[in-house]
């Protein structure tokens, strides 16, 4: 019963990258490409290493947050106006993002590829979390709040409670949690106006 339960996940994170990608085709939502091909990557190495330590339903949720963005990726050469313009910003955080990928292929080791593919999911989220912060209009939560979903599904399905099996889960909640705030930080945090009576 716990697959699918990581199943619907997996498809609820599908919905919110659908959602995403439609706004990127109407050039309403504006991805950093460098961010969604670099999470498009780590995650897949995330993936392949857990396979090789024996972790199996649980390992989707991470298979789905490398393939979600590959999506994205593609999705925002359809528009023009959905282009992000990169900043020295964007290739300094890409291109650390790229040295935690080849010390991954260094090592060899399933446990530090994870911790590199880690370090570098997160420096490659760096600028989007820059642009969420400048520009919340130009994001869309609904992939990060999917995101969130379909992850938290995996501990579900954990049976050994290994490095390997929840190191990346972990760290998937944690940016989404991040992101959300930042994306939605004006209409979660503003306090409305209530205006009093003070007529007697």
């Amino acid at each position: 019963m716990l697959q699918y339960l990581v199943i619907f996940g997996a498809c609820l994170q599908l919905f919110g990258i659908f959602s995403y990608i439609k706004g990127t085709i109407k050039g309403t939502t504006k991805p950093n490409r460098v961010t969604w091909i670099l999470w498009a990557i780590a995650p897949m190495i995330a993936t392949i290493a857990a396979l090789s330590e024996g972790v199996s339903w649980a390992v989707l949720p991470t298979f789905m947050a490398g393939f979600g963005p590959l999506l994205v990726f593609i999705a925002s050469f359809i528009n023009k106006r959905s282009y992000w313009k990169l900043t020295k910003t964007d290739y300094t955080c890409g291109a650390f993002s790229i040295l935690a990928l080849i010390l991954w292929g260094i090592t060899k080791d399933a446990n530090i590829a994870i911790l590199f593919a880690i370090l570098s999911d997160l420096t490659a989220g760096i600028p989007t979390l820059i642009k969420s912060w400048k520009e919340p209009k130009s994001e869309s939560a609904a992939p990060f709040l999917a995101g969130l979903v379909s992850t938290s599904t995996s501990f579900f399905a954990i049976t050994m409670w290994s490095f390997a099996e929840i190191a990346f889960p972990i760290y998937l909640v944690a940016i989404n949690i991040v992101l959300i705030l930042t994306i939605k930080r004006q209409s979660i945090f503003t306090v409305p106006n209530v205006s009093k009576d003070v007529n007697k």
